[in-house]
């Protein structure tokens, strides 16, 4: 929100994309750290609430969503901040997936899960390697949900190599906060996971498990299961939060794995001082840059990403 209003400061319209794939599902506000609409400041923010916790919301969706909103602000000559942890989402918008060449349907889909749910893991592994190689030799074989994609862009679409990346036709900028001392950064992690359950996570999981039931897809956001398990006294403060701040702290390092393979993006740390400035710096040089190309596509907004659990990537696209 800091940027957002900084940029508009300089005159130009700043709207906020989330990038979460958590933070799209109504009611999960406290376990997902949703900004609340004091929090947002005034300023727009678009991929927040947009379907119940048992809807399915895929990558294809987030762009469908986020297309519409950056055709409209680069018709505004506006900037948007992209800002969100979710590696895929943020890649599709900022850098382009060719998604026609991954296609999904939600029959085969389900047929798939079924599949795994009965047949295990390692035999949905086996039969892709059988039948798809090239695409089971950079599918995490481990990841039995990776595996069901896989095998379903198989049967749509047959073996072959990734997608070629489409693109963003507009100028960007990716920025990555990062603290990068490891102790600091565990304290960050645990500060927030105590905060998040003293500030109704509990009586928010309730509620969603009440009306949802507790084995929603949903619900693997990190803070969901450890909240069931207290509530049913599986778990007491000190095992929530043990297990809280574990599980953060390892999607933190999956984040800054993803996210050092991103081009071109800058890494700051917010220990070591305010990155708002800097981080502005790196906007506006994008928007000047924009603005220079003449007979480029205009002005188009911009996509932005988190970094590791704790900061964020922000991708400008003036």
């Amino acid at each position: 929100m800091r940027l957002a209003l900084a940029v508009a400061d300089g005159g130009r319209i700043a709207e906020v994309i989330s990038a979460d794939s958590r933070q799209v599902y109504r009611g999960m506000d406290v376990g997902t750290a949703k900004p609340t609409l004091a929090e947002r400041r005034g300023v727009v923010h678009h991929g927040l609430d947009l379907v119940d916790p048992d809807a399915a919301f895929s990558v294809h969706d987030f762009v469908a969503h986020v297309r519409p909103v950056l055709a409209s602000l680069a018709a505004r000559g506006g900037v948007a901040i992209l800002a969100g942890g979710t590696g895929l989402w943020l890649r599709a918008v900022a850098s382009g997936l060719d998604l026609d060449a991954s296609p999904h349907d939600p029959v085969l889909r389900a047929r798939l899960e079924e599949e795994l749910a009965v047949d295990g893991r390692a035999a949905l592994a086996a039969r892709l390697r059988a039948v798809a190689p090239v695409l089971a030799a950079r599918t995490d074989l481990a990841n039995g949900r990776r595996v069901v994609r896989a095998l379903e862009i198989a049967t749509l679409r047959g073996d072959g190599p990734p997608p070629v990346p489409t693109g963003y036709p507009g100028a960007a900028a990716r920025i990555v906060l990062d603290v990068t001392d490891r102790d600091l950064h565990r304290s960050w992690i645990a500060r927030r996971a105590a905060a998040q359950l003293d500030g109704g996570l509990p009586e928010e999981a309730a509620r969603l498990r009440a009306r949802y039931g507790d084995d929603l897809r949903s619900f693997t956001a990190i803070g969901y299961r450890e909240a069931f398990a207290l509530l049913d006294g599986r778990l007491d403060r000190d095992g929530y939060l043990g297990v809280n701040i574990a599980r953060n702290a390892a999607f933190a390092r999956r984040q800054r794995t993803w996210f050092r393979a991103e081009p071109e993006a800058t890494w700051l740390d917010p220990s070591r001082g305010d990155p708002l400035d800097a981080a502005l710096a790196i906007a506006r040089a994008a928007i000047d840059a924009a603005g220079r190309d003449a007979d480029g596509p205009g002005p188009h907004p911009a996509p932005a990403r988190r970094g590791p659990r704790g900061g964020r990537d922000l991708s400008f696209t003036p």
